[in-house]
């Protein structure tokens, strides 16, 4: 599963990240790392961006971004 496909509310723990895009180096500056729990806060009305807690901060995320992020399990 994927951090696109977490539902609101519910939480995952991050396995990889798909490094072959750049974007996946700037969620990694931002404190997305295996092994780091993510917590689905909440979606824009139309399903983009999304809202993500990790680190004890919020995050906003396009979908796109969030699909490179594969989560445990």
């Amino acid at each position: 599963m994927n951090l696109a496909q977490l539902p609101v509310g519910q939480e995952g723990v991050v396995a990889s990240i798909d490094a072959s895009t750049t974007a996946a180096v700037r969620l990694m500056e931002m404190g997305m790392t295996p092994g780091c729990p993510v917590k689905m806060i909440g979606t824009a009305p139309f399903g983009d961006p999304l809202e993500v807690e990790i680190r004890g901060y919020h995050l906003s995320l396009r979908r796109t971004e969030a699909e490179l992020v594969e989560l445990v399990g």
